[in-house]
């Protein structure tokens, strides 16, 4: 079995998962050694800038993906939303992993089980226009409050009292031991994901045939076709991974369903859609889905946050 190196994000997250993903390959592949390569992205090395405010794409995964181009790394692990929806030439992704926790959730600095018990004005931190507009959507006398760092950095600062509450990945937590630190989780049904949340994805090159035949042992179906209708809602729309936009699918039996929703920052223009079908028209169901959101407003909303 050969030698495999794979690129991640340094930060205690990113190390988790490629640790959980290396783990499971080694366990499929007996004697399989695989090196792990940090990579130091520019989402790293900035931690002021609001992440809404970005323009471009890439901001936590260009710096990976330059390591597998250049042939430093044989894959890389992402989380599967930090990844832009136009896949660079010559990479593809050899398998979608892991996708057990797809819901946000809320830590508070005082208990609580739902939004309603928070006080009135409470500053929520979040670095997502998604989370901002769908909390304002639901109680608009909450104040959602621009927050950066990693998940160690976030919850150290409602420890000193910055943030009543701050919103995050369920998965990030789950995956880093931290699961008891959760005031309660959303129903993802209600409190729409970001595409692709809770999944990672392993990204190749597409020519290297012996990695992706490793790769593709921890490929999972269900998530490659609910993560892939799901970043067809941001790609029909053509907006990036930072605009209020949300989108959750779920296969039952031989169907999917799949909910989105796009909203002005406020949450007062709050548009949402859903759509159920066989799950292998998952994509063109996800499309209709997405042009129905633009034509009934959300066309005008993404004009005015261009602006």
């Amino acid at each position: 079995m050969k030698s495999l190196t794979v690129a991640t994000r340094g930060g205690a997250l990113a190390i988790a998962q490629t640790e959980h993903v290396v783990a499971t390959l080694k366990k499929i592949h007996p004697g399989l050694e695989i090196r792990i390569k940090e990579i130091t992205t520019a989402g790293d090395q900035d931690r002021r800038t609001a992440l809404w405010t970005l323009k471009e794409t890439g901001f936590f995964t260009s710096q990976v993906e330059d390591a597998l181009t250049a042939h430093e790394a044989d894959f890389a692990v992402h989380s599967f939303k930090d990844l832009p929806t136009a896949q660079r030439e010559g990479l593809c992704i050899g398998a979608v992993f892991d996708r057990n926790f797809v819901e946000d959730c809320l830590v508070a600095k005082e208990p609580v089980d739902s939004i309603d018990q928070l006080p009135k004005d409470a500053k929520i931190g979040t670095s997502s226009l998604r989370r901002a507009a769908q909390i304002k959507h639901l109680c608009a006398d909450l104040e959602p409050t621009p927050i950066r760092g990693n998940v160690h950095t976030r919850l150290r600062k409602l420890d000193t009292d910055q943030f009543d509450a701050i919103l995050l990945a369920r998965a990030g937590l789950e995956r880093l031991g931290l699961a008891d630190k959760i005031s309660f989780v959303f129903d993802p049904a209600v409190f729409i994901p970001a595409p692709a949340q809770g999944a990672l994805g392993i990204q190749t090159r597409a020519d290297d045939e012996e990695a992706n035949e490793i790769i593709a042992a921890i490929d999972d179906e269900n998530a490659r076709t609910t993560t892939a209708a799901e970043r067809k809602i941001l790609t029909t729309m053509q907006c990036g991974c930072h605009a209020p936009v949300g989108a959750f699918a779920k296969i039952t039996a031989d169907e999917i369903e799949i909910r989105a929703f796009i909203s002005d920052i406020q949450g007062k223009n709050f548009i949402t859609r859903q759509a159920t079908g066989p799950a292998t028209e998952a994509e063109k169901l996800a499309e209709q889905l997405a042009t129905e959101l633009l034509a009934s407003g959300g066309k005008e909303v993404l004009a005015f946050l261009e602006k």
